[in-house]
């Protein structure tokens, strides 16, 4: 019963972490453009152009160390990794909150994106305490406090941002350090040390991880799946205001409202659906299920003549929750144990370049096709039907990679030759496909 209840605040601590993460990046989301123009003296437009950078900063951080961080973990552990990304983004919100010039914001939001990588040692960290064939599951826990935590902070910090644009980076900075705090005594070590690997800078790059992970080759198909997915994910929360706007003439209340509605129903998808489908019918069914959900959704919102057909496709959308943790479970087991850190790191950073490219090039298409309402290559949608395409390019590569890779047969030791064919002193013990306790063996010291 101890070590159960030991297992259980073990899992539910790394899904705190993750939801206090993710409170903490929504909760600025709100006021940054008024703090922007404080700093600035300038107009909403400049500040957005000041705040895509920004993004832009953050996001290329993730790029360039999710992968460092990632081959960091597989070699000290994951613990260590966690904590000091924690502290990182306390630092951050606690600049942020304190600027008195617009450089003062990008320091942050590098320092940011540095600690933000440590997502792919919590998912890591998530592989390392989960036996195989329950990991879609918990990958969608993943999921869930990733948007769960994306929808109540924009709302926190939009009612905190009425006593100031400073006040929410306090409150993110507070959540990130009990955040640390709660690691630190709660938190224990996942990966034994007979498990770990020697640091390889050359590994330690978005590059060299893909390459050092070239000789499984269903990982990089894997890869460009989740890329091209990610691609389309990432444009649309940037875009959807823009479009919506332009076409429906939301205000931006409804906007919320409607984002938020597609969280929620996005995040169960992840968290209660997965696992049990996976489970039924098999990852890449469930996987290409929810690919085939998310093309639909974005095709149907690009051309929606009016709210109804909008919601319609949104509730389709929700659906495509089902492919990050599938798709995610897939990849877990293409790989051994002692690579899971590199592995998320590797995964990190194609999210985190598709981050880069995604909303940069949807905010371009839509400027193109709107821009002269009265010209014959006017489409509002345009930049909603490009992410249908990303999805459906996404959809082909899973397709053939699950049918030349097997993907839904249960891989042996014989897959892994650097694996250990038992588990070593502290290993995490793995329940037999059969077993329905939901229950985890802890990390041992």
């Amino acid at each position: 019963m101890q070590a159960a209840t030991r297992s259980r605040l073990t899992l539910t601590c790394i899904l705190i972490t993750i939801l206090i993460d993710m409170i903490g990046v929504g909760i600025i989301v709100p006021v940054l453009p008024e703090l922007l123009e404080d700093l600035t003296g300038g107009s909403v437009a400049q500040a957005a152009v000041i705040g895509g950078y920004l993004v832009f900063a953050y996001a290329f951080m993730q790029f360039v160390f999710s992968p460092v961080l990632g081959n960091l973990s597989d070699r000290f552990g994951r613990r260590p990794v966690l904590l000091l990304s924690l502290l990182g983004l306390t630092f951050d919100y606690l600049m942020m909150s304190i600027a008195p010039f617009v450089w003062y914001l990008f320091v942050g939001r590098i320092i940011a994106g540095i600690a933000g990588a440590a997502l792919a040692t919590a998912t890591a960290y998530m592989a390392d305490i989960t036996p195989p064939h329950k990991r879609t599951h918990r990958f969608g826990l993943i999921g869930a406090a990733f948007g769960l935590g994306f929808i109540i902070g924009p709302v926190v910090g939009g009612e905190l941002g009425e006593f100031g644009p400073r006040v929410p980076f306090f409150a993110a900075a507070g959540l990130a350090f009990a955040n640390f705090l709660f690691g630190l005594f709660v938190l224990p070590e996942s990966l034994p040390k007979s498990n770990r690997r020697k640091f390889s800078i050359r590994r330690a790059n978005p590059l060299g991880a893909v390459m050092a992970l070239r000789q499984y080759s269903s990982v990089l198909w894997l890869l460009a799946v989740l890329f091209f997915l990610q691609l389309a994910t990432q444009a649309l929360p940037t875009i959807f205001s823009y479009f919506t706007v332009e076409v429906f003439d939301f205000s931006s209340s409804s906007i919320g409202r409607t984002l938020g509605a597609f969280g929620i129903g996005f995040a169960f998808s992840q968290a209660v659906l997965a696992g049990p489908l996976s489970k039924g019918m098999g990852e890449p069914a469930v996987g290409m299920i929810g690919l085939t959900a998310a093309a639909i959704a974005f095709a149907g919102i690009a051309f929606s003549a009016d709210i109804y057909q909008l919601y319609l496709f949104i509730a389709v959308g929700t659906v495509s929750g089902l492919a990050p943790p599938a798709i995610n479970g897939v990849l877990s087991r293409q790989v051994p144990d002692n690579s899971q850190g590199e592995l998320q790191g590797a995964v990190n950073a194609a999210s985190s370049l598709a981050t880069i490219i995604g909303p940069l090039a949807a905010t371009q298409i839509f400027s193109y096709y709107t821009s002269s309402p009265a010209s014959g290559h006017y489409f509002p949608g345009a930049p909603v039907m490009a992410c249908g395409i990303a999805v459906v390019l996404a959809l082909i590569v899973f397709a053939i990679a699950a049918w030349r890779f097997e993907l839904g047969r249960r891989p042996s030791v014989a897959d892994h030759p650097h694996a250990p064919e038992i588990p070593a002193p502290g290993q995490v013990r793995v329940a037999p496909l059969e077993d329905d306790d939901d229950t985890l063996d802890p990390p041992r010291h």
